[in-house]
């Protein structure tokens, strides 16, 4: 008890100290009177009175900035210290309240509320910790460091992902501009102007920029998991894979290029798909996994597939891939793969014929004639070919009908072409001719 009153008394005669300095204006001394109060009830252990100490100081009349900021920054590095996980909250929430609304001390804030939502997170509170990082908006700091914003930002689309809220995660991972991954930050050490912001260093456990892309693109896969969607997938791991620490590492990049290689077999016939399976084609890395390269010129070789050929050969392969795959997507995968197959199919067929018979394609894709009326069907209203089925005698037509202008069009430069030709011919006949009397009258 005595000890108590005299913590009281030392903490009284600091804070007439404080007073008299913050009066006549003394920034140095208001701050070095402010932080021994906090140090004295550290030392003692009085965590209550530490708390009540930060708000009473905090809230003094015209209370310097510097000293608040002195303040927090002081009681920060007693979190680690605190007895109890209660008395490590409630230091939290103090230092919070004291912080809020206040731009000089918001990236102390916004650290506060990440080690906040780490403890509601370990608690299981998910979505509290969701809710508590969301009110941080990172990106208007202007002192607070690259790295520990797109850090902080990640963090934020984690927990949002963590508790399925997708719409609210793809806002969220907007926020971050892919090119900030491929800036050299060796350049950007330039020395600030005057007037200019002066940006904090990162925290020591703040993961560096490349580290960061990688764990951008692995939050963005978990997104987009959840819409199946394969060629923004198999983009995200061919960035991946483009890091040059991955590349440098057969371990690493194998897996990685396997999965790249599922995903664009996976992911609907469209130009960009088309791109990335040719540029993936051309990646010699590919011959040290001939099972894929072989899968690949498969998909681009414009001849029918055999299903039953193909799931054989590869059903090994993709029952081991089927864990990183993601459980409940396997099957779902095994089913998207062969209708990527029958669509690949369909498109061989109407490269090479112009008409064909209903059950001609059945047998060509070894499908039913319904089933592969339907996926015929599924494909026009896609708008990936065009065709035209006469159901009544079952010949689907491949071209695409014609109006009178274009047939007029084509004929005339048919015909301009045919007429060009006969004047070369003609000239080159009479060219001959005379290169052929020429050398009779020599």
């Amino acid at each position: 008890m005595e000890g108590g009153s005299d913590l009281d008394a030392q903490i009284e005669q600091l804070l007439n100290v404080e007073k008299q300095m913050r009066l006549s204006g003394d920034v140095a001394g208001t701050k070095k009177a402010a932080t021994d109060i906090l140090e004295l009830c550290f030392k003692a252990g009085a965590w209550k009175t530490l708390n009540d100490q930060i708000l009473v100081l905090s809230k003094r009349r015209g209370q310097l900035k510097q000293a608040v900021t002195a303040m927090v920054q002081q009681a920060m590095q007693y979190i680690d210290q605190t007895p109890d996980l209660e008395t490590r909250i409630e230091l939290i929430k103090t230092l919070n309240n004291v912080s809020a609304g206040k731009i000089y001390v918001e990236i102390e804030r916004a650290r506060l509320i990440k080690r906040l939502a780490k403890i509601k997170e370990e608690q299981g509170l998910i979505a509290e910790a969701a809710d508590l990082m969301q009110e941080i908006a990172v990106e208007t700091f202007g002192a607070m460091a690259k790295t520990e914003k797109i850090a902080f930002i990640l963090e934020q689309v984690r927990l949002c992902l963590d508790r399925q809220d997708y719409v609210r995660a793809q806002i969220l991972s907007r926020k971050i501009s892919i090119r900030v991954f491929d800036s050299d930050s060796s350049k950007e050490k330039k020395k600030p102007k005057e007037g200019d912001n002066v940006v904090e260093e990162a925290p020591a456990d703040i993961p560096s920029l490349l580290e960061l892309k990688r764990i951008y693109y692995e939050l963005m896969i978990r997104y987009y998991f959840h819409n199946n969607d394969y060629l923004e997938i198999c983009r995200c791991y061919k960035a991946i894979y483009d890091i040059p620490s991955v590349k440098e590492n057969p371990a690493q990049w194998i897996p990685i290029l396997r999965k790249i290689c599922w995903y664009l077999v996976l992911a609907p016939h469209d130009p960009m798909q088309s791109s990335l399976l040719n540029s993936t084609l051309e990646d010699k890395n590919l011959s040290e996994i001939p099972n894929f390269r072989l899968l690949l010129k498969q998909v681009v070789t414009m001849e029918v597939i055999q299903w039953t050929t193909l799931w054989n050969k590869f059903k090994d392969e993709f029952e081991n891939e089927k864990n990183m795959l993601g459980g409940s997507l396997g099957d779902k995968a095994a089913e998207d793969l062969r209708q990527r197959i029958i669509e690949h199919n369909i498109l061989v067929v109407s490269k090479y014929y112009s008409r064909v018979t209903l059950k001609r394609l059945a047998q060509l894709l070894c499908l039913s004639i319904q089933e592969a009326e339907k996926h015929l069907s599924e494909m026009v209203v896609s708008k990936a070919l065009v065709a035209k089925i006469d159901r009544p005698i079952g010949i689907i037509c491949f071209q695409t009908a014609k109006d009178s202008n274009n047939v007029l069009n084509s004929w005339a430069m048919n015909l301009e072409k045919l007429l060009d030709l006969v004047e070369k011919s003609c000239h080159q006949i009479h060219k001959e001719t005379m290169v052929h009397k020429a050398a009779l009258k020599v």
